[in-house]
């Protein structure tokens, strides 16, 4: 008997846990961080236990129960999920701060060249006082469509010549008809010279260029706001958890995970936002090349600054050829009965009047350095934000991951060793192979879609406004117009007045805005459909 007795014995000694594996390890230490965020100490085991209930930390001996691993997996995913929105927030701070700049700048811009017409334009006599809701209407236009209002700059600016011309011949026009005829004149007869069609190439471009980048800014924000909302998946909550706080439960506070380690992990959790990363890249080059373009001659400032002087040089045209235009309005629309006033009080300001040019009025040497400091500023700021989308999975890990160092004594997900696997590429189609984070590359995020879709809808926008082209307005995201950017409710701006006199604008005039008559709406519809087909034909 006293032989299976002994057998017993060491059978018994044999399968009893000893030291070595840490059987009477204290959990102390985790049960102080387990407490520290904010979880109850009653969860937690005075000494270890068999780790065979663990799913997503390696199994062993661990001072984590079931409920442990589920609370600090629910942790770790919140606190990446808050790491990733703080740095959107971050990023979107330095866009609304581009915008609020600029947005400043320009106003500011377009105040100073208002305020300089009577100065400009009072030597026109009863031209300049009576008329100057005429000339204030015309910033009121080029303010509204700065703020995103569906108004045809093209269209707005023949108005205001065709309006001035009308109040120039009004006293002495017998009917409406009358005017309206000699309205109807001004694209063949030219009683302004070349400015009109000049200062609209000019002033189209400026404000085209302008009201697009500052919606760029906006697109860029509310797509990052957007983006940085989308939550993770529960297979990146499980790698995050296994990152982050597996360490604690195997006894491993002070491994820092290796930095290959924690980049897979963070690059299979962001993979979806890791595609925006092309059409991110070609939206900020777009906005460094409009925000260049501010500075090309004409700049922006000499084209804001010279309105009232350009304004000025065609009604002195118009005074020099006055004699003329007016013979061949008489051969086109008839002789008027009885003479007014009109056309004698312009003759009459004919010699009080000196001949003015643009480059009188061009911005002091300051307002130059101004814009020069402002397309300076925006250009380095943009480009630092070029590769944001696949910075990101590394700039978490220096936040969840600081301080590892020594690339043989991390937390490489079971133990403290060397990391082995090689770090995945950036994107979902990189991640078939990532050994942390399981993925399904054929279920792209529809939402990360969506705004990439964005994303080149603005770049074709910016694009055409390089050329002075703009497409039919609309916003990009559902509550720009609502973000405190000033923007027009709905893309409309409140008009109190009604239009003049409206003709046909040049045949070759500087395409500014897409046309607001039923076929131009039509039209537009067609090629937003056609540019959203393409798009999605090429996801």
């Amino acid at each position: 008997m006293r032989l299976p007795v002994l057998l017993c014995a060491v059978v018994s000694l044999c399968a009893a846990p000893g030291p070595v594996a840490g059987a009477d390890r204290s959990c102390a230490d985790l049960r102080q961080f387990y407490t520290g965020k904010g979880f109850t100490s009653e969860r937690v085991p005075q000494t270890e236990i068999s780790g065979e209930h663990l799913k997503m930390c390696p199994q062993g001996p661990t001072c984590c129960t079931s409920t442990m691993e589920e609370d600090l997996a629910g942790l770790s995913n919140k606190e990446t999920e808050g790491l990733i929105r703080e740095a959107g927030r971050s990023l979107q701070a330095v866009f609304n701060s581009l915008h609020r700049n600029f947005d400043t700048y320009f106003t500011e811009l377009h105040s100073r060249s208002e305020r300089s017409l009577q100065e400009v334009l009072s030597p026109l006599g009863p031209l300049y006082s009576q008329n100057t809701r005429l000339y204030g209407d015309l910033y009121t236009d080029l303010r509204q469509y700065y703020r995103g209002s569906a108004l045809n700059l093209d269209e707005n600016l023949s108005e205001f010549w065709s309006r001035l011309l009308e109040r120039t011949f009004k006293a002495s026009a017998p009917t409406d008809d009358y005017l309206e005829c000699v309205a109807k004149q001004q694209e063949t007869l030219r009683p302004f010279g070349d400015v009109p069609r000049d200062m609209k190439a000019k002033v189209i471009r400026a404000f085209v260029t302008a009201r697009s980048f500052v919606q760029g800014l906006l697109v860029s924000v509310d797509v990052v706001r957007k983006v940085s909302q989308v939550s993770l998946s529960p297979e990146c909550e499980k790698a995050s958890m296994k990152l982050i706080y597996c360490p604690h439960c195997r006894g491993l506070a002070s491994a820092k995970p290796c930095s290959n380690y924690c980049a897979n992990v963070m690059k299979g959790c962001l993979a979806n936002q890791a595609d925006l990363d092309p059409e991110w890249q070609n939206l900020i080059d777009t906005m460094i090349q409009v925000a260049s373009s501010f500075s090309t001659e004409p700049s922006l400032d000499v084209v804001l600054s010279s309105i009232p002087v350009r304004i000025y040089e065609a009604v002195h045209y118009l005074q020099e050829n006055m004699d003329t235009f007016t013979a061949k309005v008489y051969q086109t629309c008839g002789t008027p009965g009885e003479l007014g006033t009109g056309s004698p009080t312009l003759h009459e300001q004919k010699r009080k009047s000196s001949s003015l040019t643009a480059s009188e009025y061009k911005p002091s040497p300051t307002a130059g350095l101004r814009l020069e400091m402002q397309v300076s500023d925006l250009s380095s700021k943009l480009r630092e934000m070029r590769r944001y989308w696949v910075q990101l999975p590394l700039a978490l890990c220096g936040k969840l991951a600081p301080g590892s160092s020594s690339q043989d004594k991390c937390w490489n997900g079971i133990t403290k060793a060397r990391y082995l696997p090689e770090v995945m590429g950036d994107g979902l189609a990189n991640q078939i192979n990532n050994p942390e984070v399981e993925l399904d590359i054929t279920k792209p995020d529809m939402t990360i879609r969506q705004q990439i879709m964005q994303l080149k809808i603005m770049s074709n926008r910016l694009k055409n406004a390089l050329d002075g082209n703009d497409v039919d307005f609309q916003d990009a995201s559902d509550d720009i117009s609502g973000s405190g950017s000033g923007m027009c409710v709905g893309g409309q701006c409140p008009r109190s007045r009604p239009g003049l006199y409206a003709y046909s604008p040049d045949n070759n005039r500087v395409r500014g805005a897409t046309s607001l008559q039923p076929s131009g709406n039509h039209l537009a519809t067609l090629l937003v459909v056609a540019l959203v087909a393409s798009i999605l034909m090429q996801l």
